[in-house]
């Protein structure tokens, strides 16, 4: 596996993969109508994907030369888009994905990061030292989704 920065031609196969993490790994979380919500079908994508994917620090995993996961963050510590695919699960590239963004934020000098995770990625997240500060409903095509703001300090 080779960590590399995401650029802009690697949007489709990124949204592919966020796509199918969240279809096909939520479910015991989430119902169909959020997961739809949450990750609309390529066609229904926002066309701003590409410019919020590449926007700050974002780190790819591939595994011959196929995206296996991606993390984004922001350069104030927000950390966007955390997905693996499910194959990929317990191997460790979420971890090594995870360690960029941290070690990004510290050498930039930030005193924090903060997320807003699923329940999924909530447990990621509490083992690595991160605290829940609210419980939250988010609001995606008229379809409450829950999920946990959550910041870990530096």
């Amino acid at each position: 596996m080779k960590l590399r920065r995401v650029q802009r031609e690697d949007a489709d196969a990124c949204y592919a993969l966020f796509h199918r993490t969240i279809h096909g790994g939520t479910g015991a979380f989430y119902d169909a109508e959020q997961r739809a919500a949450w990750a609309p079908a390529r066609e229904h994508a926002p066309q701003s994907w590409p410019d919020r994917l590449t926007s700050g620090y974002a780190i790819c995993a591939t595994r011959w030369g196929r995206i296996k996961g991606f993390f984004t963050m922001g350069y104030d510590g927000h950390i966007d888009f955390a997905y693996v695919a499910l194959e990929e699960m317990g191997k460790g590239t979420a971890l090594k994905l995870y360690a960029a963004c941290e070690a990004e934020a510290q050498r930039l000098g930030l005193s924090h990061m903060d997320t807003e995770a699923s329940h999924l990625a909530r447990r990621f997240f509490e083992k690595r030292g991160w605290a829940v500060v609210a419980r939250q409903t988010v609001i995606r095509d008229s379809v409450g989704i829950e999920n946990f703001r959550m910041e870990k300090r530096l």
